[in-house]
């Protein structure tokens, strides 16, 4: 049922949500845009949260508190159990990939993997790595990150990510 969700929010990223328009248009009409292109209405609503709750987290990371948590760079990220259900293997090994060559931040790995929770659905890499391009857009000082993201998606002559 949700994944659908993430067949939307692929959509919008790649159709909609540019580097001239970095925003989502008015619901109401890009609501509409997508019924017609026949996703369903409770995964266009349940992609427009998701979206929300990404700007929410943006916002959450920009503003200072004392009390956030601090993400210790010498830690090793232990993946939970919903994590591993959620994504499969190559998933996974993909992320600590990112990591260990400085493509993402340990704080935006963090972020992927609340948005992969909030999906709610078993992720392939295809789609995971959907998933972190829109994520890594949404975040400042990311540009490098989303770039790598986007040449990885886009370039057809790519055979792993390990090239």
């Amino acid at each position: 049922m949700k994944q659908n969700v993430v067949d939307v929010l692929m959509y919008l990223f790649e159709n909609i949500i540019t580097d001239e328009n970095p925003v989502l248009p008015e619901n109401e009409h890009m609501f509409d845009r997508l019924e017609d292109l026949g996703f369903p209405q409770h995964d266009i609503l349940l992609a427009f949260d998701w979206l929300e709750d990404l700007a929410k987290i943006h916002t959450d990371l920009l503003s200072s508190s004392a009390d956030k948590p601090v993400i210790n760079s010498q830690s090793v990220r232990i993946y939970s159990e919903l994590e591993k259900m959620l994504l499969e293997p190559d998933c996974i090994s993909f992320l600590i990939h990112l990591e260990q060559n400085q493509i993402i931040s340990d704080v935006s790995r963090e972020v992927i993997l609340d948005r992969v929770i909030a999906l709610d659905v078993e992720l392939e890499l295809e789609q995971l790595k959907w998933v972190i391009m829109i994520v890594l857009y949404s975040q400042p000082g990311e540009e490098n990150a989303y770039a790598w993201m986007e040449n990885l998606i886009f370039d057809t002559n790519t055979g792993s990510y390990l090239n």
